[in-house]
């Protein structure tokens, strides 16, 4: 029997940290907050089973994460704990009096400081259980170059083989090792992880792979022989898209999508 205390339905309340935290802090506050609600409006959300983060960029060896507990649709730039690349939490969201203590998941200590540990040039990661990437990650085929919005990710994509949840810290250097250089990471068994030098970056690659999972996911279940294509046609249209080869993804994007948020709750900001 569950023996935690029951809260009942309440408002979240949180108390402002702005004022606690360094301008870059708060900017990057900003956009990781905006990032899970961006997340929780495109149904690429478990609950409260996984997570998304943001290295603090005036200090490298800490990064920001959801606390455990609550909802992406309802983090806001004060609501993020922050942590070292030990465990150790540097700050925790100040929650109104009768609200319950959220804390640092283990398994989002272990996946993102993996990476924050093995790859200086990240500054933002996401990890998904959606319908489509975990299909996809349960398919020994992994990704197909079905699509044009696939072929962004030829080529590009880790895989890591499942050896049971990301508890155990002993497991971020074969998690980091599976990364490499790689933007893009398969959880076989699991779902999805993506990241990126900024937080559009790594949105826009978890968008991407995430729609072109669903669109393999469609293709596959119709029960009819897909049109796959010539090995030279995917090559050519993988290369468009190489890294300086294209235009920056989620830059162009990000303006868009925080109006976005703010005409339907600006509360993510607060």
């Amino acid at each position: 029997m569950d023996d935690a205390p029951h809260f009942g339905a309440q408002p979240l309340r949180i108390r402002p940290l702005r004022s606690q935290v360094s301008p870059a802090e708060w900017q990057a506050r900003l956009d990781l907050a905006a990032c899970y609600r961006l997340c929780d409006h495109f149904a690429m959300t478990d609950m409260i089973a996984t997570h998304i983060s943001a290295r603090v960029p005036d200090s490298p060896n800490e990064f920001l994460v959801i606390a455990h507990g609550l909802l992406f649709g309802e983090v806001t730039a004060s609501s993020l704990l922050k942590t070292d690349l030990d465990g150790n939490v540097t700050l925790l969201p100040e929650f109104g009096e009768g609200m319950p203590e959220y804390s640092l998941q283990p398994a989002a200590f272990v996946i993102h400081s993996a990476i924050y540990r093995a790859r200086a040039d990240v500054m933002a990661a996401i990890h998904t259980h959606t319908t489509a990437g975990m299909a996809v990650s349960a398919l020994q085929c992994g990704l197909l170059p079905l699509t044009q919005t696939a072929h962004r990710f030829t080529g590009r994509v880790a895989y890591h083989d499942f050896n049971g949840p990301e508890r155990d810290p002993s497991e971020r250097d074969i998690i980091a090792a599976h990364l490499g250089e790689q933007n893009l990471m398969i959880l076989r068994n699991h779902g999805l992880l993506t990241v990126g030098q900024t937080i559009p970056e790594a949105f826009n690659f978890m968008y991407g792979l995430e729609r072109a999972c669903q669109a393999q996911v469609a293709a596959m279940s119709c029960n009819t022989p897909l049109n796959t294509l010539p090995q030279h046609i995917v090559d050519k249209s993988a290369a468009m898209y190489a890294p300086g080869a294209t235009r920056t993804y989620g830059r162009r994007e990000w303006p868009a999508l925080l109006r976005l948020l703010d005409r339907r709750d600006p509360s993510w900001r607060e």
